[in-house]
């Protein structure tokens, strides 16, 4: 049981994780490159990428897979502590730091990352709002890479590495 609760949670990690870093680290070049292309060039069709999609069409779409997969990430600490209970880690500091670290970056994308994507997807921002939304991104991503270093060394740990 407890090789399939570990299981569920690297894949739900990957799976539900991974896709918003790399969304969300897309949206702030994205949202200049529509800010650049003007207000009535971003919606026209012959101002279309590669793909056939406009620049804000593109921003809607980084930003319904930040959400989205914010939700299902929900899985993530779920079968993480489902995991470390199976295992009888919950009171090792690596995984009490891991926990604290998982919870701030939520914190940062549901507080500063997915309300920033809103208010430039509202047209209610500027090149600065990029860059501070890059900074926020860059943050949980951070986050996140310090969380599986910390899953993967679990310093400190008897359960061995």
């Amino acid at each position: 049981m407890t090789q399939f609760l570990l299981a569920v949670h690297i894949i739900a990690a990957i799976l539900a994780v991974g896709p918003v870093a790399v969304a969300a680290s897309m949206f702030p070049p994205a949202a200049r490159r529509a800010m650049a292309a003007g207000p009535g060039e971003s919606g026209d069709p012959g101002e279309s990428g590669p793909e056939g999609s406009s620049p804000a069409g593109t921003l809607g779409l980084l930003h319904r897979i930040c959400r989205v997969y914010a939700v299902v990430g929900v899985v993530v600490p779920v079968f993480g502590f489902a995991t470390a209970s199976r295992m009888g880690v919950l009171g090792s500091a690596w995984l009490i730091v891991s926990m604290a670290l998982t919870a701030l970056a939520a914190l940062v994308l549901l507080a500063l990352v997915l309300p920033a994507q809103t208010a430039l997807l509202d047209g209610a921002g500027t090149r600065a709002h990029t860059a501070r939304l890059a900074m926020s991104t860059g943050l949980f991503n951070l986050l996140w890479a310090a969380v599986t270093v910390l899953m993967i060394v679990r310093p400190g740990s008897t359960t061995g590495a």
